[in-house]
């Protein structure tokens, strides 16, 4: 059976009778409905009131021309495709050009002829039929479009409440992201360790949208996960890699800059996996270090391949660390210039207030796009140098205490060569010690006694450096290179641990010796003629004696015992 045709609405205006009432006989004879219209005021009444398909138009009449109606018409169609056929005997070119720039879309000329009347009216049903289909899919675009933006925002929700912020609140972190979509392919994740140090990661996932997205949620977890435990920069950097190796597909992999910032010791340890250059600014001499990338992004390299060097640098309080994506240097203007690593070290230079200096660089940023559309995440972070104790409460606040475990135990724990050149002891330890009731909002001083007496154990006892190498910045560089270069050729020597925690009615005790197979020190003359005084050694002796109740050095000095009290109230 053939389509059954749904007849026209057709408009015809013409201040003629007898060309209306032919056109009205023509059309009626092929099916359709017609409108009649004796000048254009009438013609307009009736499209407002019974809006036709489509509309014959004489172009000289009365009242309103042909022409005003036109204009009125295609200015009050709104989304709907009203074609208009302009009756005329006119030949010139100007005047027919008249009609189309008046809103027509076909001419019919005088003497009428049906076979050809016919066959436009065909024509314009079959453009209204593809205008009415492409209408229909783009409602149905602009909805799904709707609910695949809801779904996202719901997604989106849950998904930053596993990759959520952390300890991005913290006063001595500003920072900025401007994503070009609900999902993103930058995160920036902060947290502080259990030593009080910050731990901060800028990562730029390949692609953007959802897809890009996607690996953010094990990075953070992971992330999260392992600074609350207490691992270092190296082992953190190690697990995300195998993590993110693990999980993304071939050709998705994540450019990252990796921080941990030491505020009792003024250093930060940088690992920068392909992300542009990082800069450390001290605003005291406006110098500027450039950090570059030294390692492939996460997520490329398999584990056994996988470098997680670092690089250690000293700060002083107000001294700044900034990280950002590619974005921000390969911003663009809306006359497709690249705002690129020039323009940001002229924010540097021309800079007369550091505390507004992340301030400047993204009013920079915006007054140099202008209009121009992103053409990619855009993310910025600055991380101030400041004083320990500004940092502690925050730690304090991020920890719970234990109710319940067992307060009356010992236990020694001795690590060799293989195990101090590839891993760090401490967060074991930190786990079973933060566990007792009271000491988890003391881990921050806990974990600083364990790692100074970690750090002096390994580097003075087993490896045998000076910290008189500390005394000038030439000479701290030079310290961390030698530590690296022994750590890597360490074949004998070893670090005992040896722990006993004691409880009686007025409190807890814990009982801490630290063992190390090297030669020993001058203690006695060193603790009291030389601690604390030198510029980036020294300070670590110090520290303790502040925080345990005792500290006391046995055999040459490669024997330390100190008791961390928590019977009183700290």
């Amino acid at each position: 059976m053939p389509e059954e045709i749904e007849p026209l609405r057709i408009l015809i205006a013409d201040d003629s009778n007898p060309d209306r009432l032919l056109l009205k006989g023509i059309i009626q004879n092929q099916g359709h409905i017609p409108l009649l219209a004796a000048d254009g005021a009438q013609a307009i009444e009736i499209f407002n009131a019974t809006p036709p398909d489509i509309i014959l138009l004489d172009a000289l009449m009365p009242n309103v021309d042909g022409f005003e109606t036109a204009r009125y018409i295609k200015a009050h169609s709104g989304d709907h495709f009203v074609p208009i056929i302009f009756l005329t005997s006119l030949q010139e070119a100007d005047s027919l050009a008249q009609c189309l720039e008046a809103g027509g879309d076909d001419f019919l000329t005088k003497p009428y002829n049906s076979v050809i009347l016919k066959a436009k009216l065909n024509a314009f049903r079959r453009m209204l039929k593809m205008h009415s289909t492409l209408q229909q899919q783009r409602d149905q675009i602009a909805d799904n479009n709707q609910r695949l933006i809801h779904e996202q925002e719901v997604a989106k929700r849950t998904f930053d409440k596993i990759a959520h912020e952390g300890s991005l609140h913290v006063p001595n972190i500003q920072y900025n992201m401007s994503p070009m979509a609900v999902f993103n392919g930058d995160v920036l994740l902060a947290a502080i360790r259990p030593n009080g140090n910050l731990v901060a990661l800028l990562g730029d996932f390949t692609g953007h949208g959802l897809a890009a997205a996607i690996g953010a949620m094990p990075l953070s977890q992971t992330f999260y996960s392992m600074v609350a435990k207490g691992f270092s920069l190296k082992e953190i950097v190690i697990e995300l890699n195998g993590k993110l190796k693990e999980l993304l597909p071939v050709g998705v992999f994540c450019c990252a800059t990796m921080i941990d910032m030491d505020f009792r010791a003024k250093i930060i340890e940088v690992w920068n996996g392909g992300m542009p250059d990082n800069f450390l600014y001290h605003p005291r001499d406006k110098t500027i270090i450039a950090i570059p990338s030294r390692h492939l992004a996460l997520g490329i390299l398999p584990t056994e391949k996988f470098s997680a060097n670092t690089d250690i640098y000293p700060m002083d309080n107000g001294d700044r660390f900034y990280l950002w994506s590619d974005g921000i240097i390969e911003s663009k203007n809306p006359q497709e210039t690249m705002f690129g690593d020039k323009r940001l070290r002229d924010i540097f230079a021309s800079n007369t207030d550091p505390d507004n200096l992340f301030v400047d660089i993204n009013d920079t940023l915006e007054a140099f796009m202008g209009s121009a559309e992103l053409a990619d995440d855009l993310s910025i972070a600055e991380v101030r140098m400041v004083d320990q104790v500004e940092m502690e409460d925050n730690a304090r606040r991020l920890l719970r205490p234990v109710v319940t475990a067992p307060m009356d135990w010992s236990f020694s724990y001795e690590v060799r060569p293989v195990s101090l050149r590839t891993a760090d002891p401490l967060p074991l330890l930190q786990q079973i010690l933060v566990d007792l009731p009271g000491l988890r909002l003391k881990s921050g001083e806990l974990f600083t006694v364990l790692s100074e007496l970690y750090s002096n154990a390994l580097e003075h006892g087993v490896l045998a450096l000076a910290s008189e190498m500390k005394m000038t910045p030439q000479g701290f560089a030079r310290y961390y290179i030698e530590r690296n270069e022994r750590l890597r050729g360490l074949q004998q020597g070893f670090i005992r641990f040896e722990l006993d925690c004691r409880s009686d009615e007025q409190g807890m005790q814990l009982f801490l010796r630290v063992v190390d197979s090297g030669d020993g020190f001058d203690y006695k003359n060193y603790m009291y003629d030389n601690a604390g005084i030198a510029n980036y050694s020294g300070r670590g002796l110090l520290l303790i004696n502040s925080i345990c109740s005792s500290v006391e050095y046995f055999n040459k000095g490669n024997e330390v015992e100190v008791v961390f009290d928590w019977r009183r109230k700290h």
